[in-house]
């Protein structure tokens, strides 16, 4: 999420098997970021380490006072160019800005695509993604019944373009409301998104593993 924390990340997937990596300058931490952390998110990319799987999460916010949305956009369009550079997904973040995001990524036109994590926009936005070849991250929200727009949405969408997610420590389930996520909490997203779709099960389980494994190139 900011460049001062590439070499921990990077030390964490190295150190653990089971992890993988993503680098990038999210939009919700604007004010850390300079021209030297694009220099810095470069030369890490450059590298190619091997557990880096995707650029992110990076996109557009536009929560708060002052999101120096000009500059959001900016920095997006350097990063969507070094993820097309270096020929790795990106993990994108888009708080009211699903719309525009969706401009920047046709424009872009990644051949190796990525996830809009955390969707919690229309079925009509979702779409759009979906037919520019994006995956949606299915997380947490989905436990809240009070979240039934992005439940009908997560049920309608073609299976093939879902992803499971926890954004962990972020994005509470529905009961844990003011504890920290947990990533093992992704069982009890599965169980609900198990009941909102027609599929059995398991299909849905082995259609998740394969869209994860194919988007970000895992064995």
């Amino acid at each position: 999420t900011e460049a001062e924390n590439f070499a921990r990340v990077l030390a964490l997937a190295e150190n653990y098997q089971p992890l993988y990596a993503a680098l990038g300058l999210h939009p919700g931490m604007l004010e850390k970021h300079s021209d030297v952390s694009l220099e810095q998110l470069q030369q890490a990319l450059e590298r190619r380490p091997a557990k880096v799987v995707a650029v992110g999460e990076i996109g557009l916010d536009l929560f708060g006072d002052d999101p120096q949305f000009e500059r959001q956009q900016w920095l997006l369009d350097e990063q969507l160019k070094l993820a097309k550079r270096y020929d790795l997904p990106v993990i994108l973040h888009s708080r009211r800005t699903h719309d525009k995001l969706a401009m920047h990524l046709k424009r872009h036109d990644l051949p190796r695509t990525g996830v809009v994590h955390g969707f919690s926009g229309s079925l009509q936005q979702a779409e759009r993604f979906v037919q520019l070849g994006y995956k949606i991250g299915v997380g947490g929200t989905i436990t809240y019944p009070r979240a039934s727009k992005t439940r009908d949405v997560i049920a309608k969408l073609p299976l093939a373009s879902l992803l499971l997610e926890t954004d962990a420590p972020d994005m509470p389930l529905n009961g844990f409301q003011g504890q920290p996520n947990r990533p093992e909490q992704a069982a009890r997203v599965f169980a609900v998104l198990c009941e909102l779709r027609r599929e059995p099960a398991d299909e849905i389980a082995q259609a998740l593993l394969n869209n994860t494994y194919t988007l970000f190139n895992v064995p």
